[in-house]
Parts: structure tokens; C-alpha cells; sequence
């Protein structure tokens, strides 16, 4: 029998969650692998050793300097930018679709299911031939501008949650003398920061990972980290410490951000499926 209730309530949530914490670990390690080959020197990275015989954080500074820090700043500008430019044009798309009662908003609303099942490698031919009339490619603003036209996955999950708010608190705005963007902005929105919220991150996400489409648009001077760490990989072949080292660095943003809006980030996800 197990000495004292602590031991025990410890055994019984290990029990209860051990699924949990097994998943957890799965995750975990490779994230550990990868920061225990970082601080290791190249020569040891290359061995069968799992821990490092000495902690070489200057393998982060070796890194992060020169292309690195260009590729940074360009995938903050094309995640940061594109995060923005979407939340202003879905968000009042969503918020008609949820709220307004017009001919045609069942269509417009199949309209933007249809475009969400679209591949983009279908329209990517016919864009780069609009954008290079423009003289734009070479650069990521082929990339960012679209956002301004909205994004059909951003808009029909912010209409999913907004479709939950009751009406009442839109009409109680009215009575007060609101426009119908006041009521939008000062009401509705602010109830709507959890799926707010959800979308920035989806978005945020997909840009900084997004390898493909500045593969084909931007120059060297403009490529972002997805494509920088593939380029250091392929230079730095045999030295896999500096690549962990950049690879850990290139993911450091996204978890920092995830962390922190965690919690209003999985509500938002789990309340727009709440009514359709």
C-alpha cells in the first residue's frame, strides 16, 4: 500500500491521463532531440551520442546572422501583413454573411465553401502572368495583396461564431442610436475575439510555414525562412548541430505565439462549430 494521499492522487492522475501524457511525450521529443543536437559541436552531431558533452550556445549565434536575419524580417512582414489584410477584409464579409438577410446569401456563402475546396496550384499559372503585368513578382507582395480581397476559410469560420452571438445585443445597439458598423465594431467584434483570434493564428501559421508559393514568386533577396532553412540545409549538409540550431530558431516564433494565445485559441476554434 502507498504511503500518504499525495502519492496515491499522483498514481491516480498518471492512470487517468497516462494516454495523455504519452501523446504529450511523442510531441516533446523531437522538439528535445533537436535542442540537445543544436548545443552540441559538429563533430559529436554526427555520433550515436544523444547528450551533448558540453553546451555550445554559440552554434545559435553562428546561425543567426547575415541571410538569417533578412529571412526572418521577411517572413514576419509576409505572415504579419497578410495576418492583418485578412482580418479587415473577412472580417465585415463574415459579419454579413452571420448577421444580414439578403437575396443570394446562401449562394454567396456556397460561393465561399467552393473556393475554400479550389487548389491553388490551379490558379497559380494564370496569377503569376497577372502579377508579372503588375512587375511584381520577385517580390511577396503577390503574396500579401490578395489577402485584401479576403480569405474563404478565414471568412466562413468567423461566420460559424458569428452566427452563435444572439441578435439581441446587435439590437440593443440599434436602439441606442448604433450604426450598423458601430454596432459591428463595438459589439459584435468584441465578442468575437476567440474566433478572431483562431483565424489570425491559422493565418500567421500558414504564412510563416508557407514554402511553396515564395518559391515561386520571390527572389533571393525575398525568401522567407521556409525557404532559407531549406538553402542552409543543403549548405551545411554534414553539419547537423547548426542545422537543428537554425531549425529550432526558424519554429521558436510559432510556438511562442501558440503559447501564448492558447487558451483563446482553442475556444475559438471549438465554439464555431457550435451552430451552422
Amino acid at each position: 500500500m502507498i504511503p500518504g494521499g499525495r502519492a496515491r492522487r499522483a498514481l491516480l492522475w498518471l492512470a487517468v491521463h497516462a494516454t495523455a501524457v504519452a501523446v504529450g511525450l511523442m510531441f516533446l521529443a523531437p522538439l528535445a532531440f533537436m535542442l540537445l543536437t543544436a548545443v552540441m559541436t559538429d563533430r559529436q552531431a554526427l555520433s550515436g551520442d544523444l547528450w551533448p558533452r558540453g553546451w555550445h550556445f554559440a552554434n545559435f549565434t553562428e546561425v543567426f546572422s547575415g541571410d538569417m536575419v533578412r529571412w526572418t524580417v521577411n517572413s514576419t512582414l509576409y505572415a504579419g501583413l497578410s495576418t492583418l489584410f485578412m482580418l479587415v477584409s473577412s472580417v465585415p464579409v463574415a459579419y454579413a454573411l452571420a448577421r444580414f438577410r439578403f437575396r443570394g446569401r446562401n449562394l454567396a456563402l456556397v460561393a465561399v465553401i467552393s473556393a475554400m475546396m479550389l487548389p491553388p496550384q490551379v490558379t497559380m499559372v494564370p496569377l503569376y502572368i497577372v502579377w508579372a503585368r503588375f512587375e511584381l513578382t520577385g517580390t511577396l507582395w503577390p503574396l500579401i495583396i490578395p489577402q485584401l480581397f479576403g480569405d474563404a476559410f478565414s471568412i466562413f469560420l468567423l461566420r460559424q461564431f458569428l452566427v452563435t452571438i444572439p441578435r439581441e445585443y446587435a439590437d440593443a445597439a440599434r436602439v441606442d442610436g448604433c450604426g450598423e458598423l458601430r454596432t459591428m465594431l463595438r459589439v459584435v467584434l468584441p465578442m468575437a475575439r476567440p474566433a478572431l483570434a483562431a483565424v489570425a493564428l491559422f493565418q500567421f501559421f500558414y504564412c510563416w510555414n508557407d514554402y511553396f508559393r515564395p518559391l515561386v514568386y520571390a527572389d533571393p533577396d525575398h525568401w522567407t525562412l521556409a525557404i532559407g532553412v531549406a538553402t542552409f540545409r543543403a549548405a551545411h549538409h554534414v553539419e547537423w548541430n547548426l542545422t537543428m540550431a537554425a531549425t529550432l530558431l526558424t519554429i521558436l516564433p510559432v510556438l511562442v505565439v501558440f503559447f501564448l494565445a492558447q487558451r483563446v485559441f482553442i475556444q475559438g476554434v471549438t465554439l464555431t462549430g457550435v451552430k451552422g
